[in-house]
């Protein structure tokens, strides 16, 4: 506001139109993704999967999602974020209708390990938009606005979701919401700019972004080197986080792949009754990622430590996604989904890790630290769905997988709290060779 008054003129909200756009974006990549574990139980008997390979197939997006992340991360800070992200979008959208053609394993396959890759630059772009596009006090915030996105296409439409597999079959879930994918692809290409090159931003708003963190104009890219790599690996926070997010993900890829199958083979339940079921831990988890991005930056503004304010919401939701072992001792199907929805919230609130990431962070190699850090925490969209794959195949039951899942937010809790310190921009390694 000093900003707007100094300047005679009121920032414009340009970036609230970006947020939508990204908001929008992540809901269609985690729809996408996420469609296979609404499928599965159709399809599964349909072509005959047992439980071993459609684990196999849940894991197989995430072997080139991982692998990509790198390449996709150098290749956002080469040319961007608007061709990168748009690229991104419009190719997982194609590999999403290619799903609904497939009649094998070995093309479920292939066809998932196209979707991983091109899905690989998405959120590494959107630790880029936090950094260009948000003051630090608006970033938990909008982090969580766009992360509710994750779950919301799940959540709030998972009645519809299973409606169209009942009604037109599991096949036609992959044609429309493919087509609904490549169509916005063009919208982002149409709309997307970065600050300084968007026509509705005025000074005053570049300066209010400029004047509390925000880095508008990134320096010009330079060619991939892999001492930038190595510097980013050595670093605590950086290994810290990755570790913490990397139990983050185990939670929540159990619920994107299995849970429609535990409700079904697990809980007995019918299509319909799944459908509705599933839809409650995906809400509490859209409120958990809200209440975390809230809860952090009014800790902020109360004027406690950037460290605090970032940390505390993520130490504390891994901790109550540890809860979820509970449901291997319930009988009642209401009783499990209220632990599944109180750790699917926590799960939520822990994921303000990107947001932590934007912080620490240099902007040059924003695409590349994104890339590095959603390597290792996307390690878990590979072992998950395979342990809980192989426990239900050798004991016809989820009570193993769901303790790895709480093991694993254990685990988390305890990286965020003892290897993350003091949360801080890290210093571009070319700064630190020309001060030597």
């Amino acid at each position: 506001m000093t900003v707007a008054i100094a300047s005679g003129a009121q920032p414009t909200r340009a970036r609230f139109g970006i947020l939508a756009l990204i908001a929008t974006a992540t809901a269609l990549n985690y729809l996408d993704r996420t469609l296979l574990g609404v499928a599965a139980p159709a399809m599964s008997r349909e072509l005959g999967f047992s439980p071993e390979m459609m684990g196999v197939v849940f894991a197989a997006f995430s072997w080139s999602y991982a692998l990509a992340q790198v390449p996709g991360g150098v290749f956002l800070d080469r040319f961007g974020t608007r061709l990168t992200y748009g690229l991104s979008l419009v190719g997982w959208s194609v590999f999403t209708v290619l799903q609904g053609t497939v009649r094998s394993a070995s093309m479920l396959i292939l066809v998932r390990l196209g979707l991983g890759a091109a899905e690989a630059p998405c959120f590494p772009a959107n630790s880029r938009v936090l950094i260009t596009w948000f003051p630090r006090r608006e970033r938990a915030r909008a982090n969580s606005v766009y992360s509710v996105g994750m779950y919301f296409g799940i959540g709030f439409c998972s009645p519809l979701l299973f409606w169209i597999a009942a009604t037109w079959g599991w096949r036609a879930l992959f044609w429309a919401i493919g087509g609904l994918g490549i169509g916005f692809g063009l919208v982002w290409f149409r709309l997307y700019r970065d600050p300084a090159d968007h026509p509705s931003v005025n000074a005053a708003e570049l300066a209010l972004i400029r004047a509390d963190g925000g880095v508008t104009e990134i320096a010009p890219p330079r060619p991939f080197r892999w001492s930038d790599a190595a510097y980013l690996l050595r670093q605590r926070n950086i290994i810290g986080a990755s570790i913490g997010q990397f139990a983050t993900n185990s939670t929540l890829v159990f619920f994107l792949t299995w849970f429609p199958t535990y409700l079904a083979s697990e809980r007995h339940m019918d299509w319909m009754k799944a459908g509705v079921f599933a839809m409650i831990p995906f809400v509490a988890a859209s409120v958990g990622v809200l209440a975390g991005g809230q809860v952090s930056d009014r800790l902020l503004r109360a004027g406690h430590s950037l460290s605090l304010a970032r940390k505390l919401p993520v130490i504390a939701g891994l901790l109550l996604s540890t809860t979820i072992v509970l449901a291997i001792v319930l009988e009642s199907d209401a009783a499990v989904i209220a632990v599944m929805s109180l750790a699917f919230f926590g799960q939520g609130m822990s994921n303000l890790g990107w947001t932590l990431l934007s912080e620490v962070a240099p902007a040059r190699l924003a695409g590349l630290t994104g890339g590095l850090f959603n390597l290792c925490t996307n390690l878990a969209g590979i072992i998950t769905p395979l342990v809980i794959g192989v426990t239900v195949g050798r004991t016809g039951s989820f009570g193993s997988g769901l303790a790895y899942i709480g093991a694993m937010a254990t685990l988390g809790a305890l990286s965020y709290a003892f290897i993350v310190r003091t949360v801080e921009r890290l210093p571009d390694p070319d700064a630190m060779s020309a001060g030597t």
